[in-house]
């Protein structure tokens, strides 16, 4: 069964290649662009709301954590992990079941243990959430799916 149509993915975006257990319980996840310009972005689901019926802040922030953390991966060559040291996370909106959300990542440095970067969320025009986090260098690939 694929994805219903009304859950498309905007133009440019494919599933995320790497597969794992938290993956799968966040996704699905879709990627589009290179570098620090790649995006990632999913559909709010039933599964992801609260009683308030928003995306719960815990998944707003692992959303975050995993856009933060591939970017650096995928900045890597080779393509490689990096572990959160710290993440911070401000919410400065919501989303509902249905909304498409969509990540921008800015990497202010990254040396050759530590990297610090920031991800906004997006609700359409309206950034919803504010991160920013260290990582640590893996040296460790990432296996592709």
């Amino acid at each position: 069964m694929g994805i219903p149509e009304s859950r498309e993915p905007p133009a440019g975006f494919v599933p995320m290649p790497q597969v794992s257990p938290a993956l799968d319980t966040l996704g699905p996840i879709y990627m589009q662009g290179t570098g620090e310009t790649r995006r990632f972005g999913l559909h709010v689901q039933h599964k992801h709301c609260n009683v308030r019926r928003n995306m719960h802040g815990g998944l707003l922030a692992a959303l975050a954590d995993v856009a933060l953390g591939f970017t650096l991966g995928y900045l890597a060559q080779p393509v490689s992990g990096y572990v959160t040291v710290s993440l911070n996370v401000d919410f400065a909106g919501n989303a509902v079941e249905g909304d498409w959300l969509e990540t921008t990542t800015d990497v202010q440095r990254r040396g050759r243990t530590l990297a610090f970067a920031n991800c906004y969320i997006w609700r359409g025009d309206t950034r919803i959430v504010r991160a920013n986090g260290v990582f640590m260098a893996t040296g460790r690939p990432v296996p592709e799916a």
